[in-house]
């Protein structure tokens, strides 16, 4: 095998038994981290009872085999070690490893009641904190250990303001990856990935900051790049919905012609604003007239609005449900501008109005919109997230499009 330098200073801490019950490796995409975390991993399950459980869990079982499982194969090969998701199950050196999915506040009642030897947990970010901390107090064999791998979030996590800064309290090791400790990596290849992240983004992700989301959403937004008239656009043809009754209704028409999208032209409506609701079949009308001359792939829908999908497939539309991962989808919408991959008619006002005024809760734990002058981003953000995600480029980590 050959190590950076940072994953040889990591493995001299195992060999060294420096290792602590708390093993978090932190810090940019591409750095590494993953990589040398599961040959830890391996290494030091070797050499525990066999006859001890341990654990491995990610956000989900999906994310799990193939963030780590799959590689996790072709390191120690498949005599080695041999899983299965159905089962839940896997084996490391003939050791029995149960794998779990974090993805909610009831996942922690899947670890209740175990006694682990260890366990491995990927993008421990984006696990609810109590079930880091139900697996926590699981971890009560002697000589105990996890080892874990995120990339930085805001300061005001709980994982960054209950553990890693106290870490000198706790029997706890961090220690942080950044991309260009990743000296295998093509020179090439790194300035692309830096170039592919933008604002906030590019703190965590490369620079691996643990910092505050702030501001506008999109700084990358600029009316003199993104806005242009278009006379006769050709591509394929879609709509996006954010549905509301009271809240704002929008819609936008986009063509993609497999390089940039285009929003050609919007419908949007504020039942609160207008002090009068508007029927589903009303809605439908306004989508119709949106859609009227073109051929339309799909309508993708804020995937709530369950009876308005229903209404739109009996009028024969093909309809997709929005992919809803607010903050994946607006990470993917910041580099699709960030690349020049959306263009916005200058008739499209209600988009426009919203790019200056979309901002970061500053006052949230967790990264949050505010839900405010939100309603053509949530369209837009189903369209990119949905239509788009194979097209726009992000290098590395779990946020790959």
């Amino acid at each position: 095998m050959i190590y950076t330098k940072k994953q040889r200073e990591l493995m001299e801490l195992w060999r060294t038994q420096q290792l602590r019950r708390i093993n978090l490796l932190e810090g940019s995409v591409s750095s590494g981290k993953t990589w040398i975390s599961l040959v830890l991993w391996g290494f030091w399950v070797a050499t525990m009872p066999a006859d001890k459980l341990y654990l491995m869990c990610g956000k989900s079982l999906t994310t799990l085999k193939r963030n780590c499982l799959i590689p996790l194969e072709e390191l120690v090969g498949r005599s080695n070690f041999q899983f299965s998701l159905a089962a839940k199950e896997a084996y490391l050196f003939g050791r029995c490893i149960l794998l779990e999915g974090a993805n909610d506040a009831r996942s922690e009642s899947k670890i209740r009641g175990l006694t682990l030897q260890g366990a491995y947990c990927d993008e421990l970010t984006l696990f609810p904190r109590d079930f880091f901390a139900m697996l926590l107090s699981r971890l009560r064999v002697p000589g105990a250990k996890l080892i874990a791998t995120t990339n930085p979030d805001s300061p005001e996590h709980w994982l960054k303001k209950e553990y890693i800064d106290r870490r000198t309290e706790l029997d706890m090791l961090a220690v942080r990856f950044l991309l260009d400790d990743n000296t295998t990596l093509d020179p090439h290849y790194v300035s692309a990935v830096k170039a592919e992240y933008t604002g906030v983004f590019y703190n965590r992700f490369i620079l691996g900051e643990w910092c505050l989301a702030e501001g506008v959403i999109y700084p990358q937004f600029d009316r003199t790049r993104h806005v242009r008239r278009i006379s006769a656009p050709q591509g394929k043809w879609y709509i996006s919905v954010d549905y509301g009754t009271l809240n704002a209704f929008s819609a936008g028409l986009w063509c993609d012609n497999g390089n940039t999208a285009y929003r050609a032209a919007e419908w949007y409506y504020s039942g609160r604003a207008q002090r009068r609701q508007l029927t589903n079949a009303q809605y439908l009308k306004h989508i119709q007239t949106l859609a009227e001359g073109k051929k339309i792939e799909a309508v993708i829908v804020d995937p709530s609005a369950a009876s308005f999908i229903t209404e739109l497939r009996q009028a024969g539309f093909v309809v997709r449900k929005g992919k809803n991962d607010v903050v994946d989808g607006i990470r993917r919408t910041a580099a699709a501008l960030d690349q020049g991959r959306l263009l916005f008619c200058p008739d499209c006002r209600d988009i426009l109005r919203e790019f200056a005024l979309y901002r970061w809760d500053e006052s949230a734990s967790e990264d949050r919109p505010i839900k405010d002058n939100d309603h053509a981003m949530d369209d837009m953000r189903y369209f990119v997230s949905t239509i788009l995600r194979q097209q726009v480029t992000l290098a590395g980590g779990h946020t790959r499009l």
